[in-house]
């Protein structure tokens, strides 16, 4: 395989269908992506990891999602994780890559650096938001933090609140190839079986978890289950160096996994990291402030200042400028 077929599968997100089982699913690499999205902070390596298992599950996750859509994923808890927060931008028209960005909100001196990422986000909720644009109302869809990692959460979510079985393989890390400098990459395969003409009808009341929440047995007839046991029998077999990549091409790994199931593949979908802060945008947030709110905002050497939580963006303003009391036109930032 030369190097060039290996590189036209980073960054991308490849969908297909198993025929044979009314499946479908995603193959996902990030690996420029992801190196932008952490370059931006200087996060623990603990915290990086979940950053890094939440950007792979927004690209998953966020391909289905229409033109000019934003799908937000947040996880809130009560830990030393406080927050983790995603974005996915659709294409703004065919062929155009999708834009993904993160951040992570932390307590530096409760996060313990050497125990498990996931425990250290506590009790809280995983949430799906979807802005359709202008004059649309959005969807926001909440479960409780389940299972043990992030990726349960999402295959919680997805059984509770949309009645739809889910399954992620995922991994990632720092990775080193052959003369090359270590750099972060992830790769991951998602499965969801095809959702029924009336997916918010689950088989039967109830769930069969101990904790209430549904499961693949509450919305599966028989035949379905079978197939949904034996696509992720098929799954369960994969290995971290066929997910991550390079060397195996997502094409190749569903022949690998899935052959008898009959597995058909679309159009890849890029990404790239992208953020969409602007002066602008902060000069609209702080609109809604009066002059004497401002006032409590400047700082003593008489500017008013933001910075994005996504990319790090440094904005600066003239207070007179702000707010829907303001003095004078829009002065400049930075």
């Amino acid at each position: 395989m030369t190097t060039g077929s290996m590189i036209a599968w980073d960054d991308t997100v490849l969908p297909f269908q198993l025929d044979a089982s009314d499946i479908r699913g995603r193959v996902a690499r990030l690996d420029g992506v992801l190196e932008n999205v952490l370059k931006q902070h200087d996060y623990p390596p603990v915290v990086e990891a979940l950053v890094a298992e939440m950007a792979l599950l927004t690209a998953l996750i966020g391909q289905t999602i229409n033109l000019r859509w934003k799908l937000s994923l947040q996880v809130r808890g009560s830990g030393a994780v406080r927050l983790i927060a995603t974005d996915y931008y659709g294409p703004t028209d065919d062929g155009e890559p999708a834009r993904i960005r993160a951040y992570a909100s932390y307590d530096k001196d409760a996060v313990d650096l050497t125990g498990p990422g996931f425990r250290q986000i506590g009790d809280g909720y995983f949430a799906i938001l979807i802005d359709q644009g202008q004059d649309m109302a959005p969807y926001q869809g909440i479960t409780p933090i389940a299972g043990d990692s992030l990726s349960s959460c999402a295959e919680t979510y997805f059984a509770q609140s949309e009645q739809i079985p889910t399954r992620f393989a995922l991994t990632y890390g720092r990775s080193t190839q052959a003369g090359g400098a270590e750099h972060w990459r992830a790769g991951g395969v998602m499965l969801q079986h095809m959702p029924k003409a009336s997916p918010l009808m689950a088989k039967d009341e109830g769930a069969t978890r101990e904790d209430g929440l549904m499961q693949a047995a509450d919305i599966l007839d028989d035949d379905e289950h079978e197939n949904w046991r034996r696509a992720n029998t098929l799954l369960d077999t994969v290995e971290e160096l066929e997910l991550i990549g390079p060397a195996v091409q997502p094409t190749e790994l569903l022949v690998r996994l899935f052959h008898e199931e009959q597995p058909r593949v679309y159009d890849a979908q890029p990404v790239k990291f992208g953020c969409t802060c602007s002066a602008d945008r902060v000069r609209q947030s702080l609109s809604i402030y009066s002059a004497k709110d401002i006032g409590t905002m400047t700082t003593d050497e008489g500017t008013v200042t933001a910075d994005c939580q996504f990319c790090g963006a440094h904005y600066e303003f003239d207070p007179k400028t702000l707010g829907f009391e303001a003095e004078t036109d829009a002065g400049s930032s930075s």
